[in-house]
């Protein structure tokens, strides 16, 4: 199995959805809603692409 790629993101690529928009399209899967705000983390579960938060995230969320 290929290692996960991890891709950090901020409050402006919220809410974070996999695929991103400049994701490949040969790499498309159906669209997957991840919440970063909890945990600081997520992980995709269609690519196992690992998510995180960096920065503080956005007030009333």
């Amino acid at each position: 199995m290929a290692d996960k790629l991890t891709v950090e993101i901020t409050a402006q690529d919220l809410p974070l959805h996999c695929p991103m928009p400049n994701t490949p399209v040969w790499n498309m899967h159906p669209r997957v809603f991840l919440d970063v705000i909890h945990t600081g983390e997520a992980v995709c579960p269609y690519c196992n692409t690992h998510y995180v938060l960096k920065g503080e995230a956005p007030k009333g969320h």
